[in-house]
């Protein structure tokens, strides 16, 4: 038996007015600013912005992944909120939750556990920070530390900043100890070492908190550095921690002594996003440990017949990395080295090439915003260039003229078009992780902000082209430009170059490989025949955090 139905169709469009309303009446909760943006236990906090909603209701914050209790708040208005804080251990991001939805964070440092610098003698051969100068900077600027004990050079000491990741909501906040980010050479991040100065530049991703001098002798005690002038956010999110391992097998045809061969193994970069990489296990210790981000192996008078492996296994942490930038006003150092290197011409990234040149000035026409440009570059890349899956020959000028192009290709000429519109911009190579846990190769690439940092994309998948089996995101298109998932496993930013151990010795390099470095293996000598096998890299374990 039918039922009678209490509306007609000419009723519907009424019915989505009013959800569309209401849905729109939704806004995202929006922070503005925080104050204190140094506090302790008992204080009040008091969170500017919108979009909070005029009472509280169901919603609530939280700092440090850690929500206060319901008798801590003590107002709550669409546009501030006041709560005391609660009890947490150092410095944590603080979120305003509403509906459902989540606004951007806000870091939050815990008086109680910074500490202040170092004032008169003291005893010991640790590194010591008597001044920092300035006191706060943007991210890119100059920073100057005074001391003593620093070394003479660098070597195996780094500067490291306060970093800070997104916690999931259940984790408890004893359970996050403060976490540090180093000054990475692919952003000239280090200009001076001495033994009482040391120069840096404040990398990517790093947030107000401490920073320490890290030696071999020891670590300094740490002081505040407060991260000003951020044009928008950058959160890093959803820990995986791969253990992956990878190997070289050699085989000897003809040799006579004497002979070496020298092998370049690249390892898994750091970065913002990527990092506390640590070797779990190798069969051969390496002749330098880490030269550029590659482990340099050697092997002497290798006999005919006779073989040799190499093996590493490694394990490291990767986010999923989530940018929201205000675009506006947004200005390039024309000066910086970031500038001056990042935008030149390589055989790699031909940003020079009078095609290359013609297309980035078609594409981005008048705009000088440095951030539209580069979306701009995406948005023509993912329409008007067929991406797809399967390898091909060639780089970014064959992908230009052919309209067609694989990861590879894509990532190659978006970093050249960029360049050649004046935008810093790098390559990344590495590996794709599927649900299976099986790798393919990959290749994205990342463009420089001042003030921000790096912001990635990847324009094989913004244009869908995942390999099986990859989970591909269902907004691939919008997700893929400022923002990168956790599914992969960098070993190279930028371009890696590396040094003949011998200006006549022979030299392999391996094209489309899982890193972009010039040198791979070099044979000197009397070795005039072998083979060599490098394996894919493999995931032997995957911990979601």
């Amino acid at each position: 038996m039918k039922q009678k139905r209490s509306f007609s169709f000419s009723s519907v469009p009424f019915l989505f007015a009013v959800l569309s309303f209401l849905a729109c009446s939704e806004e995202l909760p929006v922070i503005s600013r925080i104050d204190p943006r140094i506090g302790q236990m008992g204080e009040v906090l008091t969170i500017y912005g919108e979009n909070f909603g005029h009472e509280q209701g169901e919603s609530y914050i939280t700092i440090a992944g850690a929500p206060p209790t319901s008798s801590s708040y003590i107002n709550w208005q669409d546009d501030s909120i006041s709560v005391r804080i609660p009890e947490f251990s150092n410095a944590g991001l603080v979120y305003v939750h509403r509906q459902g939805r989540k606004s951007n964070p806000a870091l939050f440092s815990n008086k109680a556990a910074i500490p202040e610098p170092v004032r008169g003698d003291e005893t010991g051969s640790g590194p010591r920070i008597s001044s920092v100068e300035p006191q706060a900077g943007t991210i890119g600027s100059i920073v100057t530390l005074y001391g003593s004990s620093f070394g003479t050079s660098r070597e195996n000491s780094g500067l490291w900043f306060s970093w800070d990741a997104e916690s999931s909501p259940g984790a408890p906040v004893e359970a996050r100890p403060p976490e540090a980010v180093e000054v990475f050479d692919v952003e000239f991040g280090y200009e001076l070492w001495s033994e009482r100065e040391i120069r840096v530049r404040v990398p990517d991703g790093a947030v107000s908190g401490t920073i320490e001098v890290r030696t071999p002798r020891g670590n300094s005690r740490p002081v505040f550095f407060e991260i000003t002038g951020k044009p928008g956010t950058k959160t890093f999110r959803d820990k995986r921690s791969y253990a992956l391992s990878y190997s070289v097998d050699i085989r000897t045809e003809d040799a006579l002594t004497p002979n070496s061969l020298y092998l370049w193994l690249p390892r898994p970069v750091s970065s913002a996003s990527q990092r506390n990489t640590r070797l779990l296990s190798r069969n051969t210790d390496p002749f330098v440990e880490n030269y550029r981000g590659a482990s340099l192996y050697q092997f002497i008078d290798l006999m005919p017949g006779t073989g040799r492996q190499i093996t590493l296994s490694y394990v490291t942490d990767v986010y999923a990395v989530e940018t929201v930038l205000r675009p506006q006003g947004l200005r390039q150092d024309s000066n910086s080295p970031i500038q001056t290197v990042y935008t030149q011409s390589t055989p790699l990234i031909p940003s020079g090439d009078d095609a290359i040149s013609a297309q980035a000035a078609a594409i981005t026409g008048r705009e000088r915003n440095p951030y539209l440009k580069a979306e701009r570059i995406y948005e023509w890349l993912i329409k008007e260039v067929q991406i797809r899956v399967e390898p091909m020959t060639g780089g970014a000028l064959e992908g230009l003229e052919e309209k067609e192009a694989d990861s590879y290709r894509a990532a190659l000429l978006f970093c050249a078009l960029a360049r050649a519109s004046g935008i810093p911009a790098i390559p990344v190579a590495g590996v794709l992780v599927n649900r299976s846990r099986g790798t393919s190769r990959h290749y994205w690439a990342e463009f420089w902000i001042d003030s921000f940092g790096w912001v990635p994309l990847d324009p094989a998948l913004g244009a869908g082209a995942a390999p099986p089996d990859f989970n591909l995101r269902g907004d691939y298109s919008s997700y893929y430009f400022g923002n990168m998932d956790n599914q992969r496993i960098a070993f190279s930013r930028g371009e890696t170059f590396l040094s003949q151990m011998d200006p006549r010795g022979r030299t392999t390099v391996r094209v489309r490989d899982f890193a972009f470095q010039n040198l791979w293996e070099e044979a000197i000598g009397g070795l005039e025949s072998y083979s060599s096998l490098w394996s894919d890299v493999t995931i032997t374990g995957v911990y979601v955090q």
